[in-house]
Formats: C-alpha cells, sequence, structure tokens
C-alpha cells in the first residue's frame, strides 16, 4: 500500500436531513416544491451537495441547474467525467417533468439518453443545465435538456422518459 502523497486535497460536503423534504413534498405540488428548494426552504437532493450543482430556477415545465466543473469532478484521464452531465441532464429533465405535477403525484426516471458533444473541464467555466418537459400524459412523461457554457456553447443534450404516478383516485385505483 503506498503513503498519502503531500499533494493530496479533501473536500468536505455538508447537506440536510432529505426526509424533511420528502415530507414537504408530500403537500405540495411539484412546482410549489421546487420553488421552495430554490429557495431553501427544503432541503434539496443530497447528491446535488455531494456533486456540487443546485437547481437554480423552475417555472411549469421548465427546470435550470448550474456547476462550476472542479477537478473533483475529474475522472482517470484529465477530463471532467460524464457522469456529471448525465446527472445534471437526469435531474433537469426529472424536475422538468416534476414542476408539472399536483399534490401527491410523483415519477421515476424510465429511460435517460444522454449525448456527450464536448469534453468539460475545470477551465469551461459555469455550465448551465435546462431541461424542458416535451409531453406529460396520464402515466408517461417525456423531456429534453441541454448543457451550456455562458457563451451558449453545447456540451451534452439528452433526454428522458419517466413514469408518473397519480393519487388514487374515487374508489382507491390509480
Amino acid at each position: 500500500m503506498s503513503e498519502a502523497k503531500s499533494d493530496a486535497r479533501t473536500r468536505t460536503v455538508t447537506w440536510r436531513d432529505y426526509r424533511e423534504g420528502v415530507t414537504a413534498a408530500k403537500t405540495m405540488s411539484g412546482l410549489e416544491y421546487l420553488r421552495a428548494i430554490v429557495r431553501g426552504e427544503v432541503p434539496g437532493a443530497p447528491i446535488a451537495a455531494l456533486m456540487g450543482f443546485a437547481p437554480v430556477e423552475v417555472s411549469e415545465g421548465r427546470a435550470v441547474f448550474e456547476v462550476e466543473p472542479g477537478e473533483y469532478h475529474y475522472n482517470p484521464i484529465g477530463t471532467v467525467h460524464g457522469g456529471l452531465a448525465a446527472t445534471l441532464l437526469d435531474s433537469a429533465l426529472g424536475c422538468a417533468v416534476h414542476s408539472t405535477l399536483p399534490v401527491g403525484a410523483g415519477y421515476t426516471t424510465l429511460e435517460l439518453h444522454v449525448n456527450m458533444v464536448r469534453a468539460i473541464s475545470q477551465d469551461t467555466g459555469k455550465l448551465t443545465c435546462t431541461g424542458e418537459v416535451i409531453h406529460v400524459g396520464g402515466r408517461v412523461a417525456t423531456a429534453q435538456a441541454r448543457l451550456t457554457d455562458a457563451s451558449g456553447k453545447l456540451y451534452a443534450h439528452g433526454t428522458t422518459t419517466c413514469m408518473v404516478f397519480r393519487p388514487a383516485g374515487p374508489g382507491g385505483r390509480e
């Protein structure tokens, strides 16, 4: 086993108890809940704290996230790991869908398609990921998203298909 090198780096991650947000989500529409996260009134997803991104804007059918790529996002070949782009796309896509749902409804990702179009580095600067709903039906929703830099240059884009879970209607059936 090798000894720790003097160039070792550390990063401390702090997040709030996610269960507070889960409880709040059950009492709000998707849009109300996501806006409460953006305002800091309820905790966001712990993975956002871990990976250093955050939702910055949400409206019905649209969600925007930002991240400043750093060295801690790197893969072993010296660029940002594609998982950062994929996670940002999945988050913006899912939240765009969530923003259209009523109180008591939920969703889960059934399919995520990601296209990486150029490498990301810590020199890329702030990235913005914008997700927009294409269609929300009774059980299935689709959305698209783009990951761009400050000048609008595209780094990745993707689509999702989500399953929507609606609250039980009269008679207890969904």
